[in-house]
């Protein structure tokens, strides 16, 4: 028996987008039947090969892009245009050079509302608010640094404070540790962890490191080749809390290994079956 529409959080009905009329009109897409249902505070990861369109499914994610056919809901409401209940990091960690560490944090608290309006006569609490979080990721201290003044490590620590700033439902995160060595992306991998846990928002990170989709989400998806469709579901039956111990022990690297062959074995055929079903890998509802 099919679950309510209210116990999902981002519901996908058959999503498909084509980038231009004219590519509409020769039915070449760059994601194509997506359905994805993510209940209220779980934590998902979406890896594939690149061009794949990961990207592009959190484009439409975020209401940057409308389907060509297909409905998206998320938190219960049908999206139309940009989401203000969303956070977003990527990559690169876009601070801007000219503002500190703690305004740089502050600037969706001056772009969005209900913010904006309050934020001349509620400035010190939001600099309160942006405090406490750089506290949390490690930056307490670095409030007056100016992004040339930090590690590519403490700017996605900043990216992801700014992230979350405004208290969204939903952190979107497009390869924020790709750039970044090892050691670092594990420390901030603990940090995410933990910002995730003590705040229960949603999550949806692309990443290509399968071992950092293994550790912080609750299911993987694997995404076919263009045009991009969701393959396989992989349920992550780690226990949490997680620490980076758990990366070297056999059950954790076995699934890492198997969303390797799968990744491994589109790229090798053009077979695409959807959500193939054994134990862990089971259909969408």
């Amino acid at each position: 028996m099919p679950e309510p529409a209210a116990d999902w959080f981002v519901d996908f009905r058959d999503v498909w987008l084509a980038y231009n009329d004219e590519l509409l009109q020769q039915n070449q897409f760059a994601v194509e039947a997506i359905d994805l249902k993510v209940r209220q505070g779980e934590f998902i990861a979406i890896v594939g090969s690149s061009g794949c369109g990961k990207s592009t499914f959190m484009k439409l994610a975020t209401g940057l892009k409308m389907p060509s056919r297909g409905r998206i809901l998320i938190d219960g409401q049908s999206v139309t245009g940009p989401l203000k209940i969303s956070g977003m990091a990527f990559q690169a960690s876009t601070l801007l050079p000219w503002r500190t560490t703690l305004d740089n944090v502050l600037l969706p608290l001056e772009i969005v509302e209900p913010y904006r309006s309050n934020f001349k006569t509620r400035r010190k609490e939001y600099e309160e608010r942006a405090s406490a979080l750089l506290q949390k990721v490690g930056l307490g201290g670095y409030e007056d640094k100016f992004p040339w003044q930090l590690s590519g490590g403490m700017q996605q620590r900043a990216s992801i404070c700014r992230a979350l700033i405004h208290e969204p439902k939903m952190l979107l995160l497009d390869e924020p540790f790709g750039a970044l060595d090892a050691f670092t992306r594990e420390e901030l991998w603990c940090i995410l962890r933990d910002l995730w846990t003590d705040q229960k928002f949603n999550v949806i990170l692309v990443t290509h490191d399968l071992r950092e989709s293994v550790f912080l989400a609750d299911t993987v998806y694997v995404m076919s080749k263009s045009p991009g469709r969701f393959v396989v579901k992989r349920d992550i039956d780690l226990p949490r809390p997680r620490d980076l111990e758990l990366t070297y022990t056999p059950e954790f690297t076995d699934i890492v290994h198997e969303l390797r062959g799968h990744i491994g074995a589109l790229r090798q055929s053009p077979q695409r079956p959807l959500f193939p079903t054994d134990s862990h890998e089971q259909k969408a509802s």
